[in-house]
């Protein structure tokens, strides 16, 4: 279904992790019929379960999901990826005449989608290949400072440990001899590529903190440590793309004996609380959202965005979406 102009007639639910995205978006499904599109960067990775807040069989049972569960973890999966994932995902709920429903806190991969991406060069698996093979000789490190000989703006928006990333920036240098930041700063955004109904959530900040606290501790006591375990004896080294997840990496940590269990779940709270932040700052800066404050416990707080999303999809639809 789409909007007047033609354009599919989607909805998003935006905002920090732990507000209560994921159960907006399904009581959106179920009141509209819609399905689950997820726009996040780790759920698309099988096995990595306990800390990424992966729906489980009661969520999917409530509306179909999209973008879970895609890849092995050793794969990378690019914005690029996302983009075109996503879009085939929109385009088979449409033809189901159902409304697509995004949601996640990948907040890069949803602009890409809804206002398209920078004209970058495509994969190169040669020089990928060549880059990976000096990353695993000399350190992910080496290929950081690299990035930050050829692309500092680049590099200074990346970890110095986040290989994937590190080398699609210096494959873009390479491959097109410009900067990836130079390409994405001279590229405009396009016109919106779908009739998006932007509903945005938060929160008390102390109230918000609280519960990511206890998604953490949830998280380490559904047995993330024995996931990991597990993960790495099936044969995934702690290179592989997925272990950039919050969680995992202070996990492979405490494996290794650098950090005790409290230290880690320590570690992850704090990392996890600065992330909302980030992606609160991310999508305050965003145009056309609509924000609401929730009380994630009480789901009546819910009432208002649905309220708000039924008054914008009758505009579009009429009668359709009653």
């Amino acid at each position: 279904m789409g909007g007047g102009d033609g354009r599919p007639t989607i909805v998003v639910v935006v905002g920090p992790t732990a507000v209560g995205k994921s159960e907006c978006a399904l009581l959106l499904c179920e009141r509209f019929a819609g399905e689950l599109v997820s726009v996040d960067s780790m759920q698309v990775y099988r096995g990595f379960d306990r800390a990424t807040a992966k729906p489980g069989p009661l969520e999917r049972a409530r509306a179909p999901h999209h973008g879970i569960d895609l890849l092995d973890p050793g794969e990378d999966f690019s914005m690029g990826d996302f983009v075109r994932r996503a879009e085939s995902a929109i385009n088979g709920i449409v033809a189901r005449r159902r409304l697509p429903v995004l949601v996640g806190g990948t907040g890069l991969y949803l602009r890409a989608l809804l206002r398209g991406m920078a004209d970058a060069p495509g994969r190169a698996p040669r020089l990928r290949r060549r880059l990976n093979d000096l990353g695993e000789r000399h350190g992910v490190p080496w290929l950081h400072r690299m990035l930050r000989r050829v692309d500092p703006d680049t590099a200074a928006r990346l970890p110095s440990k986040d290989r994937q990333r590190i080398v699609r920036g210096l494959e873009v240098f390479f491959a097109a001899r410009r900067p990836l930041s130079n390409l994405i700063g001279t590229t405009p955004f396009g016109a919106p590529r779908y009739d998006a109904v932007t509903i945005g959530l938060s929160c008390d900040r102390a109230e918000l903190y609280r519960r990511i606290d206890a998604r953490v501790d949830a998280f380490f006591a559904a047995g993330l440590v024995e996931e990991v375990r597990g993960l790495l004896a099936s044969g995934w080294p702690e290179t592989a793309n997925a272990f950039k997840a919050l969680g995992y990496k202070a996990v492979l940590a405490h494996l290794r004996g650098a950090c005790s269990l409290e230290e880690g779940i320590a570690l992850t709270r704090r990392n996890t609380r600065r992330y909302a932040k980030r992606q609160l700052t991310w999508f305050r800066r965003e145009t056309g959202v609509t924000w609401f404050d929730v009380d994630p416990a009480r789901p009546m707080t819910f009432q208002a965005p649905l309220e708000h999303a039924a008054r914008q999809l009758a505009l579009r639809q009429g009668a359709a979406w009653a």
